[in-house]
């Protein structure tokens, strides 16, 4: 058992009771309330339309697929579209599939999200679209980056999946391009066993998004939509494939579960926030680490911790103290991507040195929030990290709001 896990089960006997109101349907295959939570969460993230999927991974595949079926085709193979080089492995999977290059573009070391000013120099005539990632709850800084692209033909396509509920200026995030990604898996801000959404308010995307999504069939699709207008003819409709579309439905049970997890959203995200705000009163203005600074409100993933250059700690050393602890740790995401083997398959182009993808990629790690308060376990972390004399006695500001746990 952890005395500090990486998460924890977001369901009590509401869950439970919305699968066994699936199980008695006898239906558990996609319908009616898969269709409830795309409304409420639509309603929700404040976008026209959403789209339930597998799993967040699955929504980043149709999202990119999506934009390649226009009747006007939104991106071709070979186009450039801008990613930062700190993310998941399956923000980046769907771009090479549709036979994208991909151009890494480095992070900022207190943000996590893009380096602003890289990611100014690395936009290019050749850019199509820049992927926006939110990492560990953390939105983008919108305006600069809609300044960026003012007057140029460049798609903003955002994966948040580790970001749900956050917000900048008062706007969700994954609602500023022209589609948004979401994951309700169980480490995440809400669970529904495997799932996610995409979001967006163009509505020829939400039709070709809806046909993607069932095997490029026709049957889902509304007799007038911007896809395949149907005919009144259930039996021809039934079989009838009009785009190279994917099984990633997702299965009526998560849509059931999403319907009471949504509901008990905006406490969780309370909770979280309040945690963060305990976090970041013990490691602020720290000696020897970097916490993420908040760009609008985020929805606090995780907590981040980044050695700082002049610190004389060794990550390996933290990690130990950690486990005997049984402080559960990650990596911040994959670290600096473009390190995986895996990117021998990609046409792609690194923009710059990375400095500082490769340094989190050394130097950074990340422990979990909750949804639930979980004072005791930040103030363990912090005792733990104390205790063995990792932080230095000439930061009176750390000892102060370490009163507590002395």
């Amino acid at each position: 058992m952890m005395n500090y896990s990486l998460a924890s089960s977001t369901w009590d006997s509401k869950e439970l009771q919305a699968i066994q109101g699936v199980i008695e349907s006898d239906i558990f295959t996609m319908g009616k309330k898969v269709a409830e939570f795309e409304k409420d969460f639509a309603s929700f993230v404040g976008s026209q339309y959403a789209v339930m999927t597998s799993s967040g991974s699955t929504a980043n595949l149709i999202a990119t697929a999506a934009l390649f079926y226009t009747k006007n085709p939104k991106l071709k193979r070979g186009d450039e579209v801008i990613v930062p080089a700190v993310s998941w492995s399956t923000t980046y999977y769907p771009l090479y599939q549709y036979g994208l290059k991909l151009k890494f573009v480095d992070i900022d070391l207190h943000t996590l999200n893009y380096d602003l000013n890289a990611l100014e120099e690395a936009i290019s005539e050749k850019t199509k679209m820049i992927m926006c990632v939110n990492l560990l709850g953390n939105p983008n800084d919108f305006n600069a980056i809609n300044q960026m692209v003012k007057g140029k033909n460049i798609l903003l396509l955002e994966d948040n999946c580790e970001s749900m509920g956050a917000e900048f200026e008062g706007k969700q995030a994954g609602t500023f391009g022209i589609m948004g990604t979401f994951s309700t898996f169980y480490s995440h801000h809400m669970a529904t066993m495997e799932g996610g959404f995409v979001v967006t308010d163009d509505e020829e995307l939400y039709h070709i998004l809806l046909c993607l999504r069932a095997h490029g069939w026709t049957r889902n699709l509304p007799k007038d939509n911007k896809v395949a207008p149907k005919s009144d003819d259930w039996f021809s409709e039934s079989f009838r494939f009009v785009l190279p579309g994917y099984n990633v439905r997702p299965v009526e049970m998560s849509g059931a579960i999403g319907v009471e997890q949504l509901k008990k959203l905006p406490n969780f995200l309370k909770h979280r926030r309040e945690n963060a705000n305990l976090f970041c009163e013990y490691f602020k203005n720290h000696p020897d680490f970097i916490v993420q600074k908040e760009i609008g409100s985020s929805s606090w993933f995780g907590f981040s911790l980044v050695i700082k250059p002049d610190s004389r700690l060794k990550r390996k050393e933290i990690i130990k103290m950690l486990e005997e602890n049984k402080i559960e740790y990650r990596p911040i995401a994959t670290g600096d991507f473009t390190q995986n083997e895996v990117i021998k398959y990609f046409d792609y182009e690194i923009f710059g040195e990375l400095k500082n993808a490769k340094y989190i990629q050394e130097k950074g790690f990340f422990v979990g929030n909750h949804q639930v308060d979980i004072s005791k376990q930040i103030h363990l972390l912090a005792k733990v990290l104390r205790g063995g004399g990792l932080l230095v006695a000439n930061n009176p500001a750390y000892y102060a709001a370490n009163s507590k746990a002395a």
